[in-house]
């Protein structure tokens, strides 16, 4: 099943994906549950800022990533973090959020390897809408590859 992403490559202003193998087998909440259980103390304070410079523009606070337990799966519509639940299911979760400056979807899956190994991917697709939304891209994005491949080491 492909990734899911807001729109065409070609119409979209970022998009990035990364991958790890799974050692055991997870569904892809399990993996977001994982992936949030434990954010470093630079991430919380890169939110808080993102907060504060962000509410100035009339942009609501995310406050971040809260640890939780994947017992409690999340109906579609349903808030999870500051993301919304589009869809789920076993293999593949996918989430968006949404303001007057951009919309940004998440798409998480767990797919079979060869044998029985499976493999998370974790893809991020963006459409700016203004100038603010391609500014706030700019750091964004540029700290979203490495913030993404620390939460996957969670998983290992």
């Amino acid at each position: 099943m492909p990734a899911q992403l807001l729109a065409a490559p070609a119409d979209l202003d970022f998009l990035h994906s990364a991958s790890v193998p799974l050692t055991t087998p997870l569904t892809a909440l399990q993996a977001y549950c994982a992936m949030t259980s434990h954010i470093p103390v630079w991430l919380a304070g890169a939110f808080r800022l993102r907060d504060f410079i962000s509410r100035r523009f009339n942009v609501a606070d995310i406050h971040g990533f809260t640890s939780r337990s994947p017992e409690h799966v999340p109906q579609v519509g349903e808030r999870l973090d500051f993301f919304t639940v589009e869809s789920i299911s076993d293999q593949q979760l996918v989430l968006t959020s949404r303001d007057t400056h951009l919309a940004v979807m998440v798409c998480m899956e767990s797919t079979a390897e060869c044998g029985s190994r499976q493999r998370l991917s974790v893809t991020t697709s963006v459409q700016c809408f203004n100038a603010f939304g391609r500014l706030y891209m700019l750091p964004v994005g540029l700290a979203h590859g490495p913030i993404v491949r620390r939460m996957l080491a969670n998983i290992r």
